[in-house]
């Protein structure tokens, strides 16, 4: 650590300390913190308010370190063992402890108790934890998350399995044909739901996990698993345009939401010839990711409902649970995975509603760029966790009509043009892909490569899965 290290200040994993304080729990309780999370340094001997070094006299040094390992050593529990060094920064002596990451939390002040002196960090300040905080601390330190945890120790019968089996083939299956994927699908069966946890097997007799109940009937079973959703006139909560819950099982809860969306944000119109072209203002497939993230990865320990919300200039979603502590907002934009729900996350990947771990968030601001949007924003709050997409402001033609952006759908006279760009580009791509790219629906994509293809303008080799696009138009 040096004295630039310092005078950036305070932050989640850095405190600063004056002295030893006579209240020994102003310290301790930040070490427990610490452990609680991604691990921290307590730098004792720096004004915590200018940052300033002063330093401890030479012949005190060796007695405050013992004192500060010996204090959080007796006062923890499980016990914290911190790294306590001494550095010279620019001639003032400094104590640093260092707190590495607990593996066995929840971690808590002894005489305080495990639900009173139970303290994590938020930001660069340290606060006791609320109850759901210390439920879902000690799912980290078991062998799974809330989803893999049982739920009954009532059997479930063999028709049960199969209707919840057969259910989620279906879904899969309308969403490979909803996103063009030529993919073959296996059939779900008992085994699998076992491999993934979302049954327990016991002397022959299956018992249902927490995820499976999500799955089967969502907020039947947990009364905190749905969405709530509004539409607001502006930009705050002053008025309601619409409001709804969305309640089920969850993978469908995704589906459901996502349409609600879709219903209150603007869509362009063309005409070409017969043919209607639509383009949403936001990327439809990036909302989608937003809402399944939110349903797949968020805290089912704690109350309260996913929150989705439609102001005049954003979409906002909310999801109950923070950020895991050992994952930065800067790792998931960059695709590092939240795995907070394991189970259902193999269910969804599985569905085809999330693509694969950790690239929801990417792909969301990867869609925004595309469209001409403002980055989106990600806000790990106390409590919670909310990703907002931002809005453009709408032009519309003499007709009402909202008109596409440039960057959100290729004008009605040059569509079939930029579907050729594409191919040349990039002969391997493929209808859904183009239909991202372009901002068009799947089924305007499929209209105009049939126009090509019939007019022998394009000509496609190979087969559906490694195919090639070959343009016609302008070759020598």
């Amino acid at each position: 650590m040096t004295l630039d290290d310092i005078q950036k200040g305070e932050s989640d994993m850095l405190e600063f300390k004056a002295d030893l304080p006579s209240e020994k729990e102003k310290y301790i309780k930040t070490a427990v913190a610490f452990a609680n999370g991604n691990g921290g340094t307590i730098v004792f001997g720096v004004k915590n308010d200018t940052w300033k070094p002063i330093g401890f006299p030479k012949d005190e040094i060796f007695q405050k370190m013992d004192a500060i390992s010996s204090s959080i050593f007796d006062a923890c529990s499980p016990k914290i063992v911190p790294a306590v060094e001494v550095l010279d920064i620019n001639g003032k002596l400094v104590i640093t402890a260092t707190i590495s990451p607990g593996s066995d939390k929840p971690y808590f002040i002894k005489k305080q108790g495990l639900q009173e002196g139970c303290y994590v960090r938020i930001g660069a300040t340290t606060r006791k934890a609320d109850p759901e905080t210390v439920k879902e601390l000690m799912l980290q330190s078991s062998l799974g998350g809330f989803d893999v945890q049982p739920a009954s120790r009532e059997a479930l019968s063999e028709g049960r399995i199969a209707k919840l089996c057969n259910r989620m083939y279906r879904h899969a299956k309308e969403n490979i044909a909803r996103l063009d994927l030529g993919e073959r699908l296996r059939k779900l069966t008992v085994s699998q739901l076992v491999s993934w946890r979302l049954l327990i097997k016991e002397s022959g007799k299956y018992f249902p996990t927490n995820g499976y109940l999500l799955l089967e009937n969502g907020d039947a079973s947990f009364s905190n698993a749905y969405i709530q959703c509004a539409v607001f006139k502006d930009t705050t909560r002053s008025q309601f345009v619409d409001r709804k819950e969305i309640r089920g099982p969850i993978d469908e809860q995704v589906d459901a939401a996502t349409n609600y969306v879709l219903n209150f944000i603007s869509m362009g119109s063309r005409i070409d010839g017969v043919f209607r072209s639509d383009a949403y203002e936001l990327p439809a497939l990036g909302i989608r990711e937003m809402i399944a993230n939110a349903v797949c990865h968020r805290s089912y320990v704690r109350s309260g409902a996913i929150q989705l919300a439609v102001y005049s200039d954003r979409l906002e979603v909310t999801s109950p649970g923070r950020l895991s502590d050992t994952l930065s907002i800067s790792e998931i934009i960059k695709g590092s995975p939240f795995l907070r729900n394991k189970a259902l996350g193999a269910t969804f990947i599985y569905m085809h509603i999330i693509e694969s771990w950790g690239s929801g968030i990417p792909r969301l601001f990867r869609d925004a760029q595309s469209y001409g949007l403002k980055p989106p924003e990600i806000e790990n709050r106390t409590s919670s966790l909310r990703v907002s997409l931002y809005r453009k402001p709408q032009e519309f033609d003499d007709a009402g009509v909202v008109l596409p952006d440039d960057n959100t759908a290729a004008p009605a006279t040059d569509k079939t043009t930029a579907i050729m760009a594409l191919m040349r580009s990039d002969p391997e791509i493929t209808l859904k892909h183009l239909s991202e790219k372009l901002g068009m629906k799947l089924s305007t994509v499929k209209y105009y490569v049939k126009k090509l293809s019939d007019a022998q303008e394009i000509r496609r080799s190979g087969n559906r899965q490694r195919g090639r696009w070959e343009v016609m138009t302008g070759k020598k």
